[in-house]
């Protein structure tokens, strides 16, 4: 079987989905949560951290994309720094196996906060599903109608990406119109209402005390769940033009251009509204955007700026099904994972299974709590991707010298050691990790267990020239 994907997208277009899927609705909705976990402005620290540990992941990203520039992104990485016909096989199986659940995950925690900025608009989507509510199992007892929206618009996106990819990336245009008018607005309005007197921090704030430390890496687990992104044109690599360049600058722009924005945004909040205000509010519900523009420029401007954060976390988890679709396709299609996830749309050529699949598990996962939701997301992908390749880009550049690379990280190999060692930061600082360590842990044992049973009766990796 040979892919028949198209080489359609340009930088424009790299950069637009890149920066979609990353801005979203994370900064809207999470700003709270960093603060509450350093418990002041030093929070900002945390997002400075998350975007160090982004460039010197970015660049191990636009390495590996320029070199192998296919569908599926890290499932090709994967495959072949591991040898194609050896562990490889294994690890970018398992690699797929996750992605069935991180990328529901990251797609449905866009799909929450859609549904949370819409309940500030519409109070009545808070309230608990009293059909639901006397059900015994947890996920079910605090069932919202916000709930409900946030399936709903998992659902709607399948529609809307239900076509060719041509038609697709012109509604991505519309959507990022959306996006940088809404973040840019945000902007505006906390800088011509700023109070610098609110970002003084407290004389200690920087102890060096476990909780300091603690803190900070809670603070930078959401800051990089915030960042996560700039990578989504390698996962579109077979469709790039020029790849070996597009996929570079796309990964190192979106970087660049969003960590400015970010950093803006959050000094502009914090002249706003102050630091103790934010730190109460830990359910993950408070429309910080929304508060904002109301205390700057009225009630209906907040509800116009809610109906652009709905909009902007819409073209974020747009952009993130449309990317994660293809890696299961790629996978299907060199054989290395179930066959139903190789199948294209007879009429326009996309991988209409895998999108589906990928869309009704995320549509499942709304129903959960989102910082727990978060949590698992990054977890199970530091744990089952990211560490994987930042080993993976100085194990490859050992073993295949001479590969053919357009694009060459900068300060080889300091970029990857320093990604590693922040990822394993915020893996082990925080007081929780153990239960998002038993999440991978488990994602990790059925995936291995799937793999070895297939590769036994298809007599592969490890038991080639095995009969079964």
């Amino acid at each position: 079987m040979t892919s028949q994907l198209k080489r359609q997208l340009g930088l424009g277009n790299a950069i637009s989905l890149n920066m979609m899927n990353m801005i979203g609705v994370g900064p809207f909705i999470t700003l709270p949560l960093v603060v509450a976990a350093m418990g002041g402005p030093q929070a900002m620290l945390g997002w400075i951290i998350g975007a160090v540990i982004a460039v010197c992941d970015g660049l191990v990203w636009a390495e590996l994309g320029a070199a192998m520039p296919e569908a599926g992104g890290s499932y090709a990485f994967l495959r072949e720094i591991y040898g194609r016909d050896g562990a490889g096989r294994w690890i970018s199986f398992l690699y797929i196996w996750q992605l069935g659940f991180s990328a529901p995950l990251s797609i449905a925690s866009g799909c929450i906060g859609l549904a949370q900025y819409a309940g500030y608009l519409w109070p009545g989507l808070n309230h608990t599903l009293p059909s639901f509510s006397r059900l015994p199992l947890p996920v079910f007892s605090h069932l919202r109608w916000s709930s409900v929206v946030a399936a709903a618009t998992c659902l709607l996106l399948l529609v809307l990406l239900y076509r060719n990819l041509s038609t697709v990336t012109r509604l991505a245009w519309a959507l990022w119109t959306g996006v940088l008018l809404t973040i840019g607005s945000v902007i505006f309005a906390g800088m011509t209402h700023f109070h610098l007197s609110q970002l003084a921090i407290a004389p200690g704030a920087f102890h060096g005390s476990p909780s300091f430390f603690q803190g900070l890496g809670a603070a930078t687990l959401i800051a990089t769940y915030d960042y996560w992104g700039y990578y989504s044109v390698c996962f579109l690599g077979g469709e790039v033009r020029n790849p070996g360049k597009t996929i570079p600058r796309a990964v190192l722009f979106s970087i660049a251009i969003v960590a400015v924005l970010y950093l803006a945004m959050n000094i502009s909040v914090l002249g706003v509204i102050p630091w103790q205000e934010l730190a109460k509010q830990g359910d993950g519900r408070y429309a910080v955007v929304a508060i904002l523009m109301q205390r700057t420029f009225g009630a209906t401007v907040a509800r116009i700026f809610a109906l652009l954060v709905m909009w902007t976390a819409f073209a974020s988890v747009f952009s993130l099904l449309l990317a994660y679709s293809r890696a299961p396709y790629a996978a299907a299609l060199d054989g290395n994972y179930f066959r139903s996830f190789a199948r294209l749309h007879p009429r326009h050529g996309f991988p209409d299974f895998s999108l589906l699949a990928l869309g009704i598990v995320a549509a499942i996962f709304c129903f959960f709590d989102l910082l727990r939701v978060i949590a698992a997301l990054v977890a199970i992908r530091i744990l089952l991707q990211y560490v994987l390749q930042q080993a993976g880009v100085i194990l490859l550049r050992i073993r295949r010298p001479d590969m053919e690379r357009p694009f060459r990280l900068w300060l080889y190999p300091l970029p990857p050691l320093f990604a590693l060692a922040g990822f394993l930061f915020i893996l082990f600082s925080r007081r929780d990790a153990l239960r998002e360590f038993v999440y991978a842990g488990l994602v990790a044992a059925t995936g291995s267990i799937l793999y070895f049973v297939r590769a036994y009766r298809q007599n592969k990796w490890p038991f080639i020239g095995h009969q079964p």
